[in-house]
């Protein structure tokens, strides 16, 4: 049954709310764990006991973290690191170019610095290099290492690491694994072949973060002191969250903890940023995923491939406040260039029609914001997405997909195939490389490939809410009581509250594309309301003419800081007539 039975909303969804059973667990939850009922409904959407609430609101890493020789290949990677630094070694790191990769680099120069090392940092071209090891850079990085660690990246790359001829190769990764391995000492990834796959929701920070867990042990047992690798969690917090890495296990723990470390402000590149995007108060996990991972992302995307690396590791504040102006402005770059290439990747879905998958490709298409636009495509479709830049002859796309559909799986068997040039990626991203003419056919077995999935997916569409909430109790105390409940991301939603029955008093525009409203129940607070980027959507101008209507309301609880004082107000995701 539909809940206020809202069977087709302003966005025309069908709004779900809890089923019974879930109901009876929250208040049961609510009355044992002396909860309100708001947070009970949150742990009792995800399967959480009375007994276990505790725990749940409070995640320890001592807790949650993986035993890491639970990996294979962890003891050789964690022995050869420490060794390398032992004997004054020359160790290189290759790493992606994406926020994952950027913090994944960083960890490991904080952690060699820590043991008196420096190293080299590898970033590869975007354009001129693409994902990954490739066999120019290894055979030069090989001549002048003795050790090269690929983070981020590597688990597919068999010819790139067998070009690294004289230097040892480790590898620390998560994205799925072939049949084989490549050519590496060690590749520590919880989505090899052979593992189990258990932790396979970590991204390549969490790996690497195992790894310096396991190399404090090698160094405990030589009588030598561990750094402190509690500090490090700011950068595994950023990447989980950037790296849209399911916030579930240990990387609830990550983020959590990681946030107070960031809170703290003693990491320069992530206070430099932070001040550039004009974050005013305690970071959370919307500020990784949506302030600060497009700011490191967009010198991978438009600018330089290793600044936002750089701008994580640097001890420096002034040379952290240059690289954060600098990642600033061409995030600034990237949203222009987006738009242009989204428009234009919309107008083809819409024009081709696919029920299965949302595609689009065009010559001379940006390949720094593919990657962007497909998730952009992904939202305003509901469909696993890939946008393809054509440049040559030669397609480089990359692809977002939807829970239950696993994209990075069918596009490894594309390649496997023979339709792409290769291809790879995970659950919910993936990259590929085609040829132009094959773009047509590989889109098309793509499509069928996840046909099934999509059929299985049912209601998608439903609009999931957590109960009603009144304005009078829409408060700071609430917020942060709900914020216990986290951090909310993939895998693990924020809950999104109905307020029945509002006024609406007034309605504006942000700029072009976003909507703010006030609305209120009659002798009740007033409370304001903003759909970001309602405007392109069917929600901003049905409201934009709502002044002195009612409305059911959607959406979730945001409390921002400005100036020093807190403000509550709803981020609105739909809406009904009453």
């Amino acid at each position: 049954m539909a809940f206020l039975g809202i069977e087709n909303s302003l966005t025309g969804r069908r709004w779900i709310g809890p089923d019974p059973a879930t109901e009876r667990l929250a208040e049961g939850l609510a009355q044992q764990a002396t909860l309100p009922l708001a947070v009970a409904r949150i742990l009792a959407e995800r399967g959480i006991e009375p007994a276990e609430a505790t725990g749940f609101l409070t995640p320890r890493l001592r807790d949650l973290l993986p035993d890491p020789l639970t990996l294979r290949d962890m003891e050789i990677a964690a022995e050869r690191l420490v060794g390398a630094a032992d004997g004054g070694q020359r160790i290189a790191i290759f790493a992606d170019y994406d926020v994952d990769g950027g913090s994944s680099a960083a960890l490991l120069l904080d952690w060699l610095r820590s043991q008196g090392r420096d190293a080299t940092l590898y970033i590869p071209d975007r354009i001129d290099e693409g994902y990954g090891p490739n066999v120019p850079a290894m055979q030069a990085l090989a001549a002048d290492h003795d050790l090269i660690v690929c983070v981020d990246c590597g688990t597919l790359s068999h010819e790139a690491l067998a070009a690294a001829s004289g230097a040892d190769v480790v590898v620390l990764d998560h994205h799925l694994g072939g049949e084989t391995l490549p050519p590496a000492l060690a590749v520590v990834n919880p989505n090899r072949a052979d593992e189990d796959g258990e932790i396979g929701y970590l991204c390549a920070a969490g790996v690497v973060f195992l790894t310096l867990v396991q190399a404090g042990r090698v160094l405990r047992r030589s009588g030598r002191p561990e750094p402190d690798l509690m500090a490090l969690l700011d950068l595994v917090a950023l990447a989980t969250v950037a790296d849209v890495a399911p916030l579930v296990g240990v990387n609830r723990a990550f983020v959590r903890q990681g946030l107070t470390i960031m809170a703290k402000r003693q990491r320069p590149g992530l206070v430099a940023l932070s001040d550039v995007a004009r974050l005013d108060g305690p970071p959370s996990a919307f500020h990784l995923g949506f302030l600060l991972g497009p700011r490191i992302n967009a010198g991978g995307r438009v600018g330089r491939a290793d600044l936002g690396a750089l701008c994580l590791s640097t001890r420096d504040p002034r040379e952290a406040a240059q690289l954060a102006a600098q990642l600033d402005e061409l995030n600034r770059d990237r949203r222009t260039i987006e738009a242009a290439v989204r428009d234009e990747a919309l107008a083809q879905v819409e024009a081709r029609g696919d029920v299965s998958l949302s595609w689009a490709a065009g010559p001379g298409w940006h390949p720094g914001v593919v990657g962007i636009v497909a998730a952009r495509v992904k939202e305003a479709t509901d469909l696993p997405s890939v946008v393809i830049g054509v440049e040559g002859g030669i397609g480089k796309g990359s692809a977002r997909s939807v829970p239950g559909v696993d994209l990075g799986r069918a596009i490894q068997r594309l390649a496997r195939e023979g339709l792409l040039l290769k291809g790879g990626g995970h659950e919910m991203a993936a990259g590929l490389t085609v040829e132009e003419d094959k773009i047509p056919a590989a889109m098309a077995r793509l499509s069928e490939l996840i046909a099934k999935d999509l059929i299985e997916r049912t209601g998608a569409r439903d609009l999931r809410v957590s109960g009603l909430l009144e304005t009078a109790g829409a408060t700071p105390q609430l917020f942060r009581q709900l914020e216990d409940a986290g951090p909310f991301g993939q895998a693990a939603p924020a809950p999104r509250f109905v307020f029945a029955d509002q006024l609406i008093e007034n309605v504006s525009t942000m700029g072009d594309n976003h909507l703010r409203l006030g609305f209120r129940t009659p002798g009740a607070p007033a409370l304001e309301a903003v759909a970001w980027g309602a405007m392109s959507g069917p929600l901003g101008p049905e409201l934009i003419g709502a002044k002195g209507r009612r409305f059911h309301l959607a959406g979730k609880l945001d409390l921002s800081t400005w100036g020093g004082r807190e403000r509550l107000r709803l981020r609105l995701d739909d809406a009904a007539p009453v």
